[in-house]
């Protein structure tokens, strides 16, 4: 499949071009050559998406359950026939591993509208409460807007519940990463999406974002992204008094408890770190240990992340791609110099790029000890393959080392002993605490607590962002 390029938007069931065109450069980061082109908007564009979305939602919001599950079927046959476009367009833009992109990246809108679908034949929408009908109805228009870093994970989780929810939207996926939106759009199109009911806009975060937050017609917004463009949205929104969904950034503490197997856990630790380049909000990058074990956990954190293969994200054998743009190259790089300053010790890594890889914003598998929890890289959100180790003497410190965060998205803990590992989990202030590596076997809910956001996304949690809850009192 030929890259597509996203210089049109989609309104009102069709495609349109901007009222005031400007075009950048879609960036390759393995190559750090342009791909194809993106219109960003404006506020003009914001407004007519909106009106398309605001004139569709009196009859959306009116369909039938039965309606909604054909039309999200209809959705999941086509997203499955163009699995491979939707990939190939992820690994170009965001610079994943073939394997990555066509597996984790888009096998995650594949869930997100599965799980939605199964959630919508069960979920009560309305309910006898003594002389009262209690009922969840949509909440309106909604604004979405979209991370780069697992660009249709995200905008699956958002707009697979508005649909099943009755409402419509106007999505802005990240301007770095638009192809696999456009891609996902014309699935949406050929799906039978009605007209207005789903909108697409390109633009940044000061052309689009903050226009679509502070619109009047816009009922609801959710937005993906760090958590200073959080604040922005949130402070954009506040004038309307609409409703703002946050997922946010993360620092996430790993706790390695002293019976925990550590060959397996810190192998497993250090790859999923390094997966997606680390550019994954809850990536566990704060590698807390026991004294006594540090000296073994440094030699197999050393060791997993000096294995861990660098480069075209289009061979087989890599594992690990570029980081998104050179932007964000800098940026990691800054960390890791501010790392060495303030006294850590490189175990494995390090500034500059990988040998052999000149071209291309590649970062090589960086792993920190010596930390302690003050220093920079132990409490800012790196978004890179970057793993930080400290240490602790006893379970009361990793537990206030872990809690010590502005953040609370995701926490990790590792034991031979699942129930000390669930006593630990409840006592961390995140949003998710996974045991020994575990992912949840049914849908569960996403979000953190703190600056990490507020929230759920996932399955029937995440329904209740797109409703309103209305009593009707006297009839039952």
């Amino acid at each position: 499949m030929p890259l597509p390029n996203a210089l049109k938007f989609y309104i009102d069931g069709r495609w349109a071009e901007p009222e005031i065109p400007r075009s950048i450069d879609v960036i390759n980061p393995a190559t750090e050559k342009p791909i194809a082109r993106v219109n960003l908007g404006g506020p003009s564009d914001v407004d007519r998406a909106v009106k398309a979305a605001r004139g569709a939602f009196p009859a959306y919001s009116r369909t039938s359950r039965k309606e909604r599950i054909e039309l999200l079927e209809a959705i999941l046959a086509v997203y499955k026939r163009r699995w491979n476009d939707i990939a190939t367009c992820i690994s170009a833009e965001v610079g994943a591993p073939d394997t990555l992109a066509k597996g984790a990246q888009t096998g995650a809108g594949h869930h997100h509208l599965s799980v939605t679908l199964a959630a919508l034949k069960s979920f009560d929408f309305e309910h006898k409460l003594g002389n009262s009908r209690i009922i969840r109805e949509p909440i309106g228009v909604c604004g979405l807007i979209t991370p780069w870093n697992w660009p249709m994970n995200q905008i699956a989780a958002k707009v697979a519940p508005a649909l099943a929810c009755g409402c419509t939207m106007v999505l802005k996926p990240s301007e770095v990463s638009p192809l696999n939106a456009a891609v996902f759009t014309e699935i949406l199109d050929e799906a039978g999406v009605p007209a207005g009911v789903f909108n697409l806009l390109h633009g940044d975060g000061p052309g689009v974002g903050a226009a679509l937050a502070g619109h009047p017609d816009v009922d609801f917004i959710s937005f993906t992204g760090s958590t200073q463009g959080g604040i922005s949205v949130a402070k954009a929104a506040a004038d309307t008094v609409k409703r703002v969904t946050q997922e946010l950034g993360g620092k996430s503490p790993n706790i390695v408890l002293e019976d925990a197997d550590l060959e397996e856990t810190v192998t497993r630790d250090v790859l999923k770190m390094m997966n997606n380049s680390g550019q994954s909000c809850n990536a566990p990058s704060r590698m807390l240990v026991p004294a006594a074990k540090l000296d073994r956990v440094r030699k197999i954190a050393a060791r997993v992340a000096g294995s861990v293969v660098v480069g075209d994200p289009l061979s087989p054998d890599t594992m690990m791609g570029p980081v998104i743009s050179e932007r964000q190259w800098t940026r990691v790089q800054r960390y890791i110099e501010k790392g060495v300053e303030d006294g850590c010790e490189v175990i494995a890594g390090g500034a500059g790029k990988p040998v052999g890889l000149g071209k291309g914003y590649y970062v090589k598998p960086t792993v920190f000890s010596g930390a302690h929890r003050d220093m920079v890289v132990a409490r800012e959100e790196i978004f890179g393959p970057v793993l930080t180790i400290l240490v602790y003497r006893d379970i009361d410190e990793a537990i206030d080392i872990a809690n010590d965060s502005a953040y609370g998205l995701s926490a990790y803990v590792s034991s031979r002993n699942p129930k000390r590992a669930a006593a630990v989990a409840r006592q961390l202030r995140a949003g998710n605490v996974h045991i020994n590596g575990q992912w949840g076997t049914k849908p569960t809910p996403f979000g953190g607590y703190k600056q990490s956001g507020n929230g759920r996304e996932g399955g029937v949690f995440g329904f209740e962002d797109f409703l309103e809850t209305k009593a009707i009192l006297g009839y039952s």
